[in-house]
């Protein structure tokens, strides 16, 4: 899997699953797609209700969180230019027990709902490739769950890290402590700890709701194999491909 740079604005193919498309699918969708900004925090997909749009992110992350009734929330997957936000929608119901919160502001194309389950029904390329995609990010929720019972919070922070460097291909992250803590799952003195533990070995610097990569390779040791296992998974379902 190929992520593409952010160094210009944003058109349709910088998302991964938008540049996969062949010709006869690429015109159908091109005029209905719509360019729109994400702010941080923005709530695209509110829990039990109806989805109405599908969001392709190309420069923005959005955080897939599990919401509690008491609002205690935590973080089940991350989406970025390599996927979308609203695969309940071809899953075979409206709405999601999950919510879809902007963790990096940026921009997405989105595309109203009842297009692309035209386009799923149509079946062919489209079907096939939203379900592999579907397959990878199942693939990154199980071992999320997996992690956040069994891996310290340092390993958990850096997988975290890992799996938001992969779609921002920057080495900066601008997130408020709340935030953080909500995606997490934890309170915000563990977020303090945490972040402090890895500032303190020199593998990011942490500060003003700005945490800044000093050291990816050192990340990667610290972390435990659910980040690898997630990334080999998108690497095999979805293989290269160049922007155009």
């Amino acid at each position: 899997m190929k992520l593409f740079s952010q160094g210009k604005a944003s058109v349709p193919r910088d998302n991964w699953l938008l540049a996969a498309l062949a010709t006869a699918e690429w015109d159908r969708w091109i005029p209905f797609l719509e360019l729109v900004d994400l702010p941080l925090g923005a709530v695209l997909i509110e829990p039990r209700r109806n989805t109405t749009h599908v969001y392709f992110p190309t420069t923005a992350i959005v955080s897939l969180l599990y919401v509690m009734e008491n609002g205690a929330s935590a973080e089940i997957a991350v989406v970025g230019n390599e996927g979308l936000v609203g695969i309940s929608l071809f899953m075979g119901g409206q709405s999601t027990s999950s919510a879809a919160v902007v963790q990096a502001a940026g921009q997405a194309y989105r595309l109203k709902a009842h297009l692309l389950m035209d386009e799923f029904d149509r079946g062919g390329p489209v079907l096939h490739l939203l379900l592999r995609y579907t397959q990878a990010l199942i693939t990154q929720m199980a071992q999320t769950s997996v992690c956040n019972r069994h891996h310290a919070i340092d390993q958990q922070f850096c997988r975290w890290l890992l799996l938001t460097l992969d779609r921002l291909l920057a080495s900066e992250i601008v997130m408020t402590q709340e935030l953080l803590s909500n995606i997490l799952g934890i309170r915000r003195a563990s977020v303090t700890e945490a972040a402090g533990n890895l500032q303190k070995d020199g593998l990011i610097r942490y500060e003003r709701g700005r945490i800044t990569v000093l050291d990816r390779a050192g990340l990667e040791r610290r972390t435990c194999e659910c980040y690898s296992v997630v990334k080999q998974e998108y690497d095999r379902l979805l293989p290269d491909i160049e922007a155009t």
